[in-house]
């Protein structure tokens, strides 16, 4: 057996992944919200699995992410790591469980690690949240960072068009992203901002930064499992690139089986008892 294929089925821990940014290696992260996606995604190798406040969206239906509730993300991240044997698992904080009270976040983010099993938690914002992210952090729980386009706040900037376009608000950017680093978060994701400064901040500070939207000279990427695979297809930004079609594959299945019941041909003498 290679040394790669040995490295390969190691666990990823937050050393690791700061081992494969210090090496060049790009880290792969997709998200996943329940058992068997997260099962086919961490067999097929992927780095890190992010419990998103996505589920808002995908899962439930939800317009945007903020009316996904602590339980629920609890619930979501529970499914996920009994599936997970390989990749980190990052759970979001979801909106209004850390913002302006550190001791509350603290319990939250602590409800989080012993409930479901998640590795690290994720949360978005800056300078805003110091407070918050390092009283999580004195409880030995590892903490990403996510600047940029930050959806939980979606009402506040009233669009979701790409952020830190503007020099005064890029320099904010690269400050926060350096004070993240700074207070210990082990990793950043950075969501829609132009590829120059995205490569410009992971080439400024030491822990990897994970992309979307956000150019290629970062230390990894993410996307929405559901949007990749095609089973979201009314999701078609700039940044998506779709890696299967499996509405229509879903589609096209579930009419078969439709037409079969309806002509009897299912089940045969040999699917019956």
């Amino acid at each position: 057996m290679s040394t790669n294929t040995v490295d390969n089925k190691r666990k990823v821990t937050t050393a690791r992944l700061a081992e494969m940014k210090q090496r060049g290696e790009k880290i792969a992260m997709l998200t996943s919200y329940d058992y068997s996606m997260a099962k086919l995604v961490d067999e097929a190798g992927i780095d890190m699995i992010l419990v998103g406040d996505s589920a808002s969206n995908v899962m439930a239906g939800n317009a945007t992410t903020l009316p996904i509730t602590l339980d629920q993300m609890i619930y979501h991240a529970s499914c996920v790591t009994r599936g997970v044997t390989r990749a980190l698992v990052v759970c979001d904080m979801p909106f209004g469980s850390y913002q302006g009270n550190s001791k509350e976040a603290l319990a939250n983010a602590v409800r989080i690690m012993k409930e479901s099993g998640a590795e690290a938690v994720k949360l978005e914002g800056g300078a805003e949240i110091r407070e918050c992210i390092e009283r999580i952090l004195t409880a030995g729980i590892p903490v990403c960072g996510h600047l940029g386009l930050t959806p939980q706040s979606i009402n506040k900037f009233g669009t979701y068009a790409v952020r830190a376009k503007e020099e005064a608000e890029a320099a904010r950017l690269m400050e926060d992203a350096k004070m993240l680093e700074q207070i210990g978060c082990f990793a950043l994701v950075l969501e829609k901002i132009p590829a120059a400064l995205a490569e410009k901040v992971a080439k400024s500070i030491s822990i990897p930064v994970i992309g979307i939207g956000a150019g290629g000279g970062v230390d990894g990427q993410v996307l929405v499992v559901h949007d990749m695979l095609g089973i979201n297809k009314g999701f078609s930004p700039k940044f998506l690139r779709r890696y299967a079609d499996l509405d229509t594959v879903i589609n096209e299945a579930v009419s078969h089986y439709i037409e079969d019941v309806k002509s009897s041909d299912f089940p045969n003498a040999q699917e019956q008892y």
